[in-house]
């Protein structure tokens, strides 16, 4: 049964990006699952982490959207830090961009979500 943690913290040690878990998960074999997706009814981006059960979710609610667009900045992916462990988040960046433009203006995912993306994401979105 997926398993969802929820990041409300970062830092930012000039480009290298962290988000924290308070909770530190049970399964130590997780590894980064390379996708994001949205979850619009919770104003979140959600990142998959995989191990031998199948996915498990990383909610990035909006407090901690402006370290995102920082991220989209940074030239390397950012990490997942929890208790001692850490795991890079491969392809965190890509998805996000992808996302953050699909989004942009499509009320698929909701008026309430795309109108907080596009204004989260601005300066990345007329870049």
């Amino acid at each position: 049964m997926p398993i969802t943690y929820n990041v409300h913290s970062g830092v930012q040690l000039e480009n290298d990006i962290r988000f924290i878990l308070d909770d530190i998960p049970i399964n130590l074999q997780i590894k980064a699952g390379g996708q994001m997706i949205t979850d619009s009814d919770s104003l979140a981006f959600v990142y998959l982490l995989e191990d031998e059960t199948g996915y498990h979710y990383v909610k990035f609610g909006q407090d901690v959207w402006p370290l995102l667009v920082t991220t989209l900045k940074a030239t390397k992916d950012p990490t997942l830090q929890y208790g001692d462990e850490e795991i890079v988040l491969d392809m965190f960046r890509e998805e996000l961009e992808m996302l953050i433009f699909n989004i942009e203006g499509n009320e698929n995912y909701g008026a309430e979500f795309s109108s907080a993306v596009e204004e989260a994401f601005n300066e990345i979105l007329k870049a």
